[in-house]
């Protein structure tokens, strides 16, 4: 009777299992996968609290103590994995009824944030709405939205992906609007990661070869000219350049020369933990944007090494869990899954690049590890949905659909 609960059975269901995995697995989670983003969450409350701890002597955070930013972040981080651990327990079809919902609700918030005393403006960027308690940042819940939608969208329109009008069109369309929307607060570097994310699950969806090329070309033919068309931009361009020439080195390049620094000074093994001088207010954001300088100082290239090693295995393991639903005739759970890998990967790439020096400065945080509640709740939500879509997968190669 096992067999009749099945979605398949015969050969069909052995090709599966071999392309799936090479046994059926006896735990109901992904065990390494929840060891390796505890891991980094641990981590990033120690590095953040160790980046910020000298904030307060600063004339901005005088009134702040020095466990300000920390006991923020571990509010922030149980907020986040609490709701996680509810959006764990939502099935994936239910998540494909809704994506097209929560796409508008991001709109909407998009939209919010631009109007004039609804949206809080920091630094000169309107990019939060002030909910009182906390700060909503849409842009960062967006990456979430477009994950869901996207991978619906290549679902529902998978007889037409090989069409410019029916299949390429409207998506482009979309991707655009949100495109203005960003570079309005501005935001740049969200543009960017959900342009890409938007083109990788059309590309894993299927779309037509040459309609993706053209839509790489356009997609680096826009950004080229957004920045061209910003002195600022440009101006940060050339700082990236040459971040440590006397006329970066106190401007445009001046995080980038001191993240640097920073790495210099740790070398192989680190200072030593809590011993970074360039978080002593040198280094701007070390706690958001630039933590990852502040672990090479104190942690060195040994801990930088394992970061980028344990990003490299979420985004290869989110691949495997996504070929392995998409296996099964889950595509849409598949592409989610693979869109998560795509979000969580390119955007440790940027900010690990940005303070490395190899990519030019952008404000994207450093996933499960910056400071930053709403990123905090998305990369918590997005990791529990993965785990859900590998849940699923599962219980179907158990028999229990």
């Amino acid at each position: 009777m096992l067999s009749l609960r099945l979605p398949w059975s015969g050969r069909r269901a052995e090709r599966v299992r071999r392309a799936s995995s090479p046994a059926i697995p006896t735990q109901a989670v992904d065990g390494a996968m929840l060891w390796v983003v505890a891991a980094l969450i641990l981590t990033g409350v120690v590095m953040v609290y160790s980046a910020s701890i000298a904030l307060p002597d600063s004339p901005r955070f005088a009134s702040y103590k020095p466990t300000h930013f920390l006991l923020r972040h571990v509010i922030s981080l149980s907020i986040a994995l609490a709701f996680g651990l509810v959006l764990f327990t939502v099935p994936m079809r239910r998540w494909q009824a809704l994506s097209p919902w929560l796409f508008l609700a991001g709109i909407v918030l998009l939209i919010a944030v631009l109007i004039p005393g609804v949206g809080k403006t920091v630094y000169g960027a309107r990019r939060w709405l002030s909910l009182f308690v906390i700060n909503l940042q849409p842009s960062e819940l967006m990456k979430l939205f477009v994950v869901l939608y996207v991978a619906d969208y290549t679902v529902r329109k998978q007889d037409y992906m090989q069409q410019f009008r029916k299949g390429f069109l409207p998506m482009g369309f979309v991707v655009s609007l949100i495109g203005v929307l960003l570079l309005l607060e501005p935001d740049l570097g969200a543009f960017v990661v959900i342009s890409a994310i938007a083109m990788g699950l059309l590309f894993l969806g299927g779309v037509n070869g040459r309609l993706f090329a053209s839509l790489v070309v356009i997609a680096l033919s826009t950004f080229a000219t957004i920045i061209w068309a910003s002195s600022w931009r440009s101006e940060r361009i050339f700082a990236y350049l040459n971040p440590f020439a006397p006329e970066n080195a106190l401007g445009k390049g001046y995080q980038l020369s001191h993240a640097l620094i920073a790495f210099g000074r740790g070398q192989i093994t680190g200072v030593g933990l809590g011993g970074s001088v360039e978080k002593l207010h040198y280094l701007p954001e070390a706690h958001t944007d630039f933590l990852l300088a502040v672990i090479g100082e104190e942690l060195g290239l040994v801990a930088v090494l394992a970061l980028i090693a344990a990003f490299f295995w979420i985004t290869r393991r989110a691949f495997l869990i996504g070929r392995q639903a998409i296996a099964m005739e889950r595509t849409y759970a598949g592409l989610v899954a693979k869109g998560v890998g795509l979000w969580i990967g390119l955007q440790a790439f940027i900010n690990m690049g940005v303070n490395l020096g190899l990519l030019p400065t952008k404000g994207l945080t450093l996933p499960l590890m910056s400071f930053g509640g709403t990123g905090l709740l998305v990369n918590c939500a997005a990791i529990a949905l993965l785990l859900r879509v590998d849940f699923e997968n599962r219980r179907l190669m158990r028999g229990s659909a």
